[in-house]
């Protein structure tokens, strides 16, 4: 089985709900599994660690785990129209992986949730994509052949899934949110299936 990591940092849990969406639809096709993992908080004092099992939600990421995927698809937050701490101190240990080109040629993706509608849900997905074209991946986008990104209200960009969470960071995803998260999970593994020559 092909395997697409998908590789989130949820505070509020609507990201979270987005990474579930879009496993769903990485496991629509036939031959792809889904697996997800979240990146752990960042403390701010230098003697604090995490525990290696978080006390919900999907496990921790390690290196193994980004390595050996077929294809892979990060999430987080915005701060400030950027990729949230969490995410970004992951992806700033991945030298090792850098160094030795391990994931060139892979397909890779973006989602993102934000407070409010012009929050930074663009800048944010694009400063996740950066890492991505480092490290050698081919990014995948959302085509408008996705109808729902020609109406919806809320969240959805054809560079990566979005979320309008609200003020409080607790509405509920729209429909076209929902379609969209299920879609780009979709074109990931399709993707990832004819890059492996599979039927």
């Amino acid at each position: 089985m092909a395997e697409v990591l998908i590789l989130y940092y949820s505070r509020h849990g609507a990201t979270a709900e987005m990474a579930r969406l879009i496993a769903r639809g990485v496991e629509e096709v036939p031959g792809v599994d889904a697996k997800l993992r979240s990146a752990p908080e960042v403390s701010t004092l230098c003697e604090a660690t995490q525990d290696s099992i978080p006390d919900s939600g999907a496990p921790y990421v390690n290196e193994a785990d980004l390595g050996d995927c077929d294809g892979l698809i990060l999430g987080s937050p915005t701060r400030f129209g950027n990729m949230a701490a969490p995410m970004k101190y992951f992806l700033d240990t991945t030298s090792r992986l850098w160094m030795n080109g391990a994931l060139i040629g892979k397909p890779a993706a973006v989602f993102t949730s934000t407070s409010s509608l012009h929050g930074g849900q663009e800048s944010t997905l694009l400063s996740m994509m950066l890492p991505l074209l480092h490290h050698g991946m081919l990014l995948l986008g959302i085509p408008y052949s996705e109808t729902a990104l020609l109406h919806t209200g809320s969240g959805g960009t054809p560079y990566g899934a979005s979320h309008l969470a609200g003020g409080e960071s607790n509405l509920p995803l729209t429909e076209d949110e929902k379609i969209i998260c299920r879609t780009q999970g979709r074109r990931m593994a399709e993707t990832v299936m004819r890059l492996q020559n599979r039927p």
